[in-house]
């Protein structure tokens, strides 16, 4: 896959199981971002093609979310002037079972309880957890199989990353497929049932995540002690 002068990824083939959450660690400019937004159609590349689900992913990143993937970005990206309410709607626009919208929303806010509280409060006034939370009830909302989730713990309260992480496994419960890149690789490798490690554009290590987390070189690299990550 190709973007200026020279490939920035070469060969990656991430395998998806449906229900998996995935973790995707390495160190910064690895291009772990990068990934992620040419997935969703935020970047497009010269060269090289992505499938998902043994067909061609579209190019338009709105015919991307139709065809099952949803992004929850880093810095979360919600809608500053709109209410909760219509974040939360917003991430439906696509959909056109009222139905399932419906009930996609009293899912939303029984996971997150304090969105359902600031329905009408402006998405801008939220604090960094709640938008943060507002961002995940809004992928939830697309109703996409595949969610990519872009450092969720970034910036937040140690209190509220657990949360973050508690609320992965719920979407696991949900049944939606999860590719999370985490700063804290520790807890991404804990969180996860399938790790990656990113190299200058490269794959250099797959398997179970337990696996991944007990391999000295990635401990050397991303992990440190296990008393400098707190576990």
């Amino acid at each position: 896959m190709q973007f200026g002068a020279k490939p920035l990824f070469e060969n990656v083939n991430v395998k998806f199981g449906e229900g998996y959450r995935y973790g995707l660690i390495g160190a910064n400019g690895a291009g772990k971002s990068t990934l992620l937004n040419t997935i969703s159609g935020f970047l497009k590349p010269k060269q090289g093609e992505l499938a998902f689900k043994g067909k061609p992913l579209p190019k338009r990143p709105d015919r991307i979310v139709q065809a099952g993937i949803c992004h929850v970005p880093e810095g979360r990206l919600v809608f500053a002037n709109l209410s909760v309410e219509d974040n939360l709607k917003m991430g439906a626009f696509l959909r056109n079972d009222r139905e399932g919208v419906s009930s996609d929303l009293e899912r939303v806010y029984g996971l997150f309880p304090r969105l359902k509280e600031r329905l009408k409060q402006s998405a801008g006034t939220l604090s960094g957890g709640e938008q943060q939370m507002l961002a995940m009830g809004r992928a939830l909302m697309t109703d996409g199989e595949l969610i990519l989730m872009d450092e969720p713990s970034l910036g937040l309260a140690p209190i509220l990353v657990q949360t973050v992480f508690d609320i992965i496994e719920e979407f696991r419960k949900l049944g939606k497929t999860i590719l999370l890149v985490e700063q804290n690789a520790y807890k991404a490798l804990e969180v996860a049932d399938r790790a990656y490690v990113l190299e200058q554009g490269r794959i250099v290590k797959a398997g179970p995540a337990a696996e991944v987390k007990a391999d000295p070189s990635v401990r050397a690299a991303y992990l440190g002690t296990e008393s400098a990550v707190g576990g």
